[in-house]
């Protein structure tokens, strides 16, 4: 990434899931959250998938392309994150949060 003459980089990574967030509401009119997780239901091996939610909790069906293409997204936003678990990504927000602590915490 290129840095200014200050050698702070010229585009923060900071804004990266603002971005994110901002374009997958556009690719996906009306959703609030993505779920990822490396486990399809409707695959054998290990595959990329994703479950959109509106706000009231109502499932967004999503071409297969375009599910894949969502997950990879947010993957290449946090490298970082243990995908063996799934995550739920909040549009609103631009936060990722495990999907099974969030789980943990509901049922307390």
């Amino acid at each position: 990434m290129l840095a200014t003459p200050s050698g702070t980089p010229a585009c923060p990574d900071d804004d990266r899931p603002r971005r994110l967030a901002a374009q997958l509401a556009d690719m996906i009119p009306g959703a609030a959250t993505i779920r990822v997780s490396l486990t399809d239901p409707t695959q054998t091996w290990p595959h990329l998938h994703a479950v959109v939610k509106d706000e009231a909790g109502r499932t967004i069906e999503l071409s297969r392309p375009t599910a894949r293409i969502a997950a990879r997204w947010i993957l290449r936003v946090w490298p970082e994150a243990d995908w063996v678990r799934p995550h739920t990504f909040y549009l609103v927000d631009a936060t990722l949060t495990r999907s099974d602590l969030v789980a943990a915490d509901r049922g307390r």
